[in-house]
């Protein structure tokens, strides 16, 4: 059988360095030499490759960013709507202001917004602001932030400083070397580590970063001693709602936990797929935008407002965080049954919403690269993630966990036969950043 997406990605990485535009969409990190690679077209949860074939989408669902199923009609009637009338201008599009009102509103604490258009370039202008408002240059963050200088000069010097913030191996060829030691990071809810770093540099501390809520919940002794801590030593709080946002209610997971950030950056769902990326804040600190350089012309058009303004419309009145919540529990369950039955060792955790589970086992990667293949084989899209949909049924699920079950049995099966290297049809997946030649 004639493999197109894989014929094509052989073309891709001669003349695309990495092979893709975003890490987490490499078929590496999925299925080497396998995974389908590109799709033809994508529809609430399923996504039809290449050569044809419909996929349920049961693994990350557009890294994250389609909140509410591909395709989501009232979004792009909006978004069609919106292009008939002319995406970009030499003036403003005025549902910039609309989208600014409406984040306020979801985030009362909020007093101002700017936009951006990826997660990545909006948590640089966050940095940016920051540094303006308190006019000091360190900060101090726990988790994974994009591509940006700032972030991966955390690992200058000390080759092993964002291992365990996520993705390990981050390479820092071409960030400028004066940047070490300006970055300093803490784990999440050890609110000793930050306590330390305040200690240490609380003086040249612009800001402490960091999701409010990742693989675990946050405890209230850590989400609060950071907001106190911040208050402390003058530095701004920023929460990342980048993946967070728009999973538990219709703004921000930190919104659940009574604690105010003086920053929250959005991006993925907020416009469910298209690029639109959100920095709302507090005036005292969002004002200084006006005392930096922050400006481009690819945010100011008028798709990503309109986009976001129909996405998070449906989201409030569908109440879509209540059926994300559900789905996920569902899932989580699945995966916990499927594996007492099979004996098959598995650890769990993550938000309902934003699920993940990894095989206690030696050989951990190796029989997770042999779940995608086996699931694959089912017509289903699966890794150790799961994102929940508005489009996602029942019935997908239903489906999904009877393919789980019958793959962990036969995982269990192989594992017992000592056989899993023999049933992989390709290499490992990597489980970091890996330099592809």
């Amino acid at each position: 059988m004639v493999d197109t997406g894989q014929t094509l990605y052989r073309r891709a990485r001669e003349i695309i360095p990495g092979g893709t535009q975003l890490l987490s969409k490499r078929p590496e990190m999925f299925l080497p030499d396998q995974w389908p690679t590109y799709y033809r077209s994508a529809k609430g949860a399923e996504v039809v490759d290449l050569d044809g074939r419909t996929l349920l989408d049961m693994s990350y669902c557009g890294i994250g960013a389609t909140v509410l199923g591909f395709a989501d009609p009232d979004v792009n009637a909006a978004v069609k709507t919106a292009i008939d009338l002319g995406a970009m201008s030499t003036l403003n599009c005025g549902e910039e202001v609309e989208l600014a009102e409406l984040l306020v509103e979801l985030h009362p604490w909020a007093d101002m917004v700017r936009f951006g258009r990826s997660g990545g370039e909006a948590l640089a202008v966050a940095i940016r602001i920051a540094r303006a408002t308190t006019g000091r240059d360190m900060i101090a963050f726990c988790g994974y932030h994009g591509w940006h200088d700032w972030y991966l000069s955390a690992n200058l010097g000390e080759t092993t400083a964002l291992d365990g913030h996520l993705l390990p191996g981050l390479k820092t060829a071409g960030v400028p070397r004066g940047l070490a030691g300006l970055m300093h990071p803490f784990h999440f809810n050890k609110v000793n580590e930050i306590e330390a770093i305040i200690s240490e540099h609380g003086s040249r501390l612009a800001a402490i970063v960091m999701e409010p809520v990742r693989s675990r919940e946050p405890t209230p002794e850590f989400i609060l001693g950071v907001r106190r801590l911040a208050d402390q030593c003058g530095a701004v709080l920023i929460f990342d709602e980048v993946t967070s946002g728009l999973r538990i209610n219709s703004g921000g997971a930190h919104l659940a936990y009574n604690v105010d950030p003086d920053v929250a950056v959005f991006a993925k769902a907020l416009a469910n797929g298209y690029p639109m990326a959100a920095i709302i804040g507090r005036r005292a600190v969002m004002d200084a935008a006006q005392d930096t350089f922050v400006s481009s012309t690819a945010w100011t058009e008028r798709i990503g407002p309109v986009a976001a303004l129909a996405t998070l419309r449906k989201h409030r009145a569908q109440n879509v965080a209540a059926h994300l919540v559900r789905i996920g529990q569902r899932i989580q369950k699945g995966w916990e049954d499927a594996s007492s039955a099979a004996r098959l060792p598995l650890h769990v955790s993550g938000i309902p919403p934003l699920g993940h589970f990894a095989f206690d086992l030696p050989n951990a990667q190796e029989v997770r690269t042999l779940f995608t293949q086996m699931m694959l084989d089912r017509g289903i899209l699966a890794t150790g993630s799961f994102y929940a949909m508005w489009t996602h049924t029942d019935e997908h699920v239903d489906r999904y966990l009877e393919a789980v079950n019958q793959v962990f049995r036969d995982l269990r099966l192989a594992i017992d036969q000592n056989a899993i290297t023999q049933l992989l049809r390709g290499p490992v997946a990597h489980s970091g950043f890996s330099r592809l030649t």
